[in-house]
Formats: C-alpha cells, structure tokens, sequence
C-alpha cells in the first residue's frame, strides 16, 4: 500500500510528518500494533471495526518485522 491508497487522514498526517509539523515515530511498527490493539480493545466500536483491528495486529506479531 502507499500513501496514495489511504484515506484523506492518513495523507493529511503523513504530510505533516513530513513536513517537521509533527512528531515522527521512529518505531512505527510497536506504534501501529498500539494503536490496532486499542481499537480491538475497545467495545464502544462496532465488532467488524475491532475485528479488523484485531487481525491486523496478530498479523504484524506473527511477520518477521520489528522495530529496531
């Protein structure tokens, strides 16, 4: 996937992130996989939401990526 596929938010970020307007995370990996577990984990959203959450981050526990 690249930047162009996303959602208007995430292109929005990504060019703040850019741009020095904001905080660059050097460990994106740990980054997303918090962000993917508090959405799982959080029953206010609807259950396709947080399943998709869900099997995303088990996704990226089980790759062979990691944050160095």
């Amino acid at each position: 996937m690249n930047v162009y596929e996303c959602c208007d938010t995430v292109r929005a970020l990504y060019s703040q992130i850019g741009s020095g307007d904001q905080a660059y995370v050097p460990q994106a990996i740990s980054c997303a996989l918090r962000a993917l577990n508090d959405i799982a984990a959080d029953e206010s959203l609807p259950l396709d939401s947080r399943n998709k959450a869900a099997f995303a981050a088990a996704n990226l526990l089980i790759s062979d990526f990691e944050d160095k």
